[in-house]
C-alpha cells in the first residue's frame, strides 16, 4: 500500500461517516461501482488501481447512454472527492471508468513522480482498450474522454497520440476538459533564476521533492468547508513537487501549446476565471486555435481550479448542468465508434 497522509483526523469516506461502507453509499445513490487493478503492458508493468461507476441494471433498462474515460489531476486520486462527478454521471445514465495514475492513489510508483507523460498516455490508452475489450456493449455507444487539470492535458495527449498512430479524426465522440493543464500558471512558478537552477539539479536527482510551490489543494478549493474535506483525503500527497515531475509537466505543456491547432475532436472546456493553478487564458487559446468544428468553452466568473467540487453547491450544480447538457446533446443520434479498429494492440 502506498504511503499516504492527511491533515488532522480523517473520515473513512469523503461523504462522512454514514453510510459506513462504499457499497451502502453507492446503493443510496442508485448506482453500482467496482474496483480492481490493471497491469500495464510490459516492459513498464505498472499496477494501476481502477474504478467504475454505472447505473444500477434493471430487467428493462437500456444500456448506458455513453461511456466516459476519466483522468484525475496531479497529486489527486479517484477514491476521494473525485468520485462525486462519476457518481453524478452514473445516476444520469452514463458508464464511467477511471484509474489512479502511476505514483498516485493506490497505484504503484514513487508518490507523485511523473517522469514521462508519454508513458502515462500509453498506460491510459491500454487501460481504456481493456475496458472496451472486456465489455462488448460499450463498443456500441459513444465514448468520451474527461480530464481534470493534468488529466485534461492527458486527454489531449491521448487524442493526439492516437491521431499520430491512426490519423483517424473520429476516434472519440468528444472530450470534457476541466481546467486543463495546457500551461502551468505563471503565478505558481518560482521567480528567475530558480527554475533554471532546478532544471539543472533535476538532471541528477529528478525524484527530489524540493520545488518551492504552495499546496495546490489550498489554491484549488474555494469553499473552506470543502477544503477541509479535501485535506482529509488519506491518499493525498503531502510533499513538495518533485524536480522531475515539474520538469516533465513543463515539457508536456510546451508540447501541447505548440499542437493546439491539431486538436480536432469535439470538446468542452470548463475553467474558472480566478484559477491560479492552470491558466484560463490558455483554455481560451485552445478554443480559438483548435480546428475542431464542434467546440465549446465556459469560463465561470470568480471560480477557482476545483469547479467540480470546491465551489459552492450552487456553482457545482451549474457546472454539472453544463457538463450534462453538453454530453446529452452529443449522445442524441451520435454514431458509436467501432469497437476495436482504432485501439492499438501495442504502443
Amino acid at each position: 500500500m502506498p504511503a499516504a497522509g492527511n491533515d488532522g483526523e480523517s473520515s473513512q469516506n469523503f461523504w462522512g461517516e454514514t453510510p459506513a461502507t462504499e457499497e451502502e453509499y453507492y446503493a443510496s445513490q442508485g448506482i453500482q461501482s467496482t474496483k480492481s487493478f490493471f497491469t500495464t503492458p510490459r516492459p513498464r508493468g505498472s499496477v494501476l488501481f481502477t474504478r467504475s461507476w454505472m447505473p444500477l441494471p434493471r430487467p428493462d433498462s437500456p444500456p448506458p447512454r455513453a461511456v466516459l474515460f476519466m483522468i484525475h489531476g496531479y497529486g489527486n486520486d479517484i477514491s476521494w472527492t473525485f468520485q462525486s462527478t462519476p457518481i453524478f454521471l452514473a445516476r444520469a445514465g452514463f458508464a464511467c471508468f477511471a484509474l489512479d495514475l502511476p505514483g498516485h492513489g493506490r497505484s504503484t510508483g514513487l508518490r507523485a513522480f511523473v517522469p514521462d507523460l508519454r508513458v502515462v498516455t500509453d498506460d491510459c490508452i491500454a487501460f481504456f482498450r481493456s475496458v472496451i475489450t472486456a465489455r462488448p456493449m460499450l463498443r456500441r455507444i459513444p465514448k468520451f474522454l474527461y480530464g481534470e487539470s493534468m488529466g485534461g492535458a492527458l486527454c489531449l495527449l491521448i487524442h493526439l497520440r492516437l491521431k499520430d498512430i491512426y490519423m483517424d479524426e473520429n476516434i472519440w465522440s468528444g472530450a470534457v476538459l476541466v481546467a486543463p493543464m495546457c500551461k502551468i500558471s505563471d503565478e505558481l512558478l518560482p521567480l528567475w533564476p530558480i527554475p533554471e537552477i532546478l532544471t539543472l539539479v533535476a538532471r541528477f536527482v529528478p525524484t527530489l521533492p524540493v520545488v518551492p510551490i504552495e499546496d495546490l489543494l489550498v489554491k484549488s478549493v474555494k469553499v473552506e468547508e470543502k477544503r477541509a474535506i479535501a485535506l482529509k483525503n488519506p491518499m493525498r500527497y503531502l510533499g513538495k513537487p518533485r524536480l522531475g515531475t515539474v520538469g516533465e509537466l513543463l515539457r508536456a505543456t510546451i508540447e501541447l501549446s505548440g499542437r493546439l491547432k491539431e486538436v480536432s475532436l469535439p470538446f468542452l472546456v470548463l475553467h474558472g476565471s480566478d484559477d491560479v493553478v492552470t491558466d484560463p487564458a490558455v483554455s481560451r487559446e485552445l478554443y480559438e486555435t483548435a480546428r475542431s468544428e464542434d467546440k465549446s468553452i465556459k469560463i465561470y466568473d470568480g471560480a477557482w481550479h476545483s469547479l467540480q467540487f470546491g465551489e459552492t453547491e450552487e456553482n457545482v450544480d451549474v457546472f454539472r448542468r453544463d457538463l450534462l447538457d453538453w454530453l446529452n446533446q452529443r449522445c442524441r443520434g451520435a454514431a458509436a465508434v467501432a469497437s476495436s479498429s482504432f485501439w492499438p494492440t501495442t504502443i
